[in-house]
């Protein structure tokens, strides 16, 4: 895809996306045999549901279909949300990703880092690191300069506190049930 073509479809979709309350964060065009397919990925800070994706995916194909942005022939326009181990870019992606687990690919030969975010600010974050072998976790600071790359991590058994509160309430909630049945 072409630098103009990708800035005349950021320009011509970006306002869209943001009156639903979303955030265009990638606009990827891509030939798969004779057809071409336009992926749109939308996020926003409380996340998008299925309903605001397919809100949005609906606006973007009569707005394209009013344009010449694509050009002639067919193509499918595919509008979705970043996947779970997506990428972190922009300092929005970060505050997203508060109490997330991460993997940091730290400049200048730094290594790497895997850690959950504590708090994020205009120059960086406050980390968790993980304890080895049942050591505490340790606290680390990461200027945002430092970092490289970073990618969320999927995790499948974290016992977070959310949730660790939840089942204290729904326990609560089942004793006060109790108590009113008995009274």
């Amino acid at each position: 895809m072409s630098t103009t073509q990708s800035e005349r479809l950021r320009e011509l979709l970006e306002p869209l996306v943001s009156s639903q309350g979303l955030d265009l964060e990638e606009i990827a065009v891509e030939s798969v045999g004779r057809k071409r397919v336009l992926r749109v990925v939308v996020d926003s800070d409380d996340g998008a549901d299925l309903d605001a994706v397919a809100d949005v995916s609906r606006a973007l194909s009569a707005k394209l279909d009013e344009t010449d942005a694509m050009g002639a022939g067919e193509y499918t326009l595919e509008v979705g949300t970043p996947g779970a181990e997506r990428a972190l870019t922009e300092h929005r992606h970060y505050v997203r990703a508060v109490d997330r687990l991460v993997k940091f690919q730290l400049t200048e030969g730094g290594g790497e880092v895997v850690a959950r975010i504590l708090t994020v600010d205009d120059d960086g974050m406050d980390l968790e690191v993980p304890g080895v072998k049942g050591r505490k976790a340790t606290a680390r600071r990461l200027a945002f300069g430092d970092i490289d790359k970073a990618r969320v991590q999927v995790e499948f058994n974290r016992k977070d506190k959310q949730g660790e509160q939840d089942m204290q309430q729904d326990e609560q909630d089942e004793q006060d049930m109790t108590e009113e049945e008995e009274a």
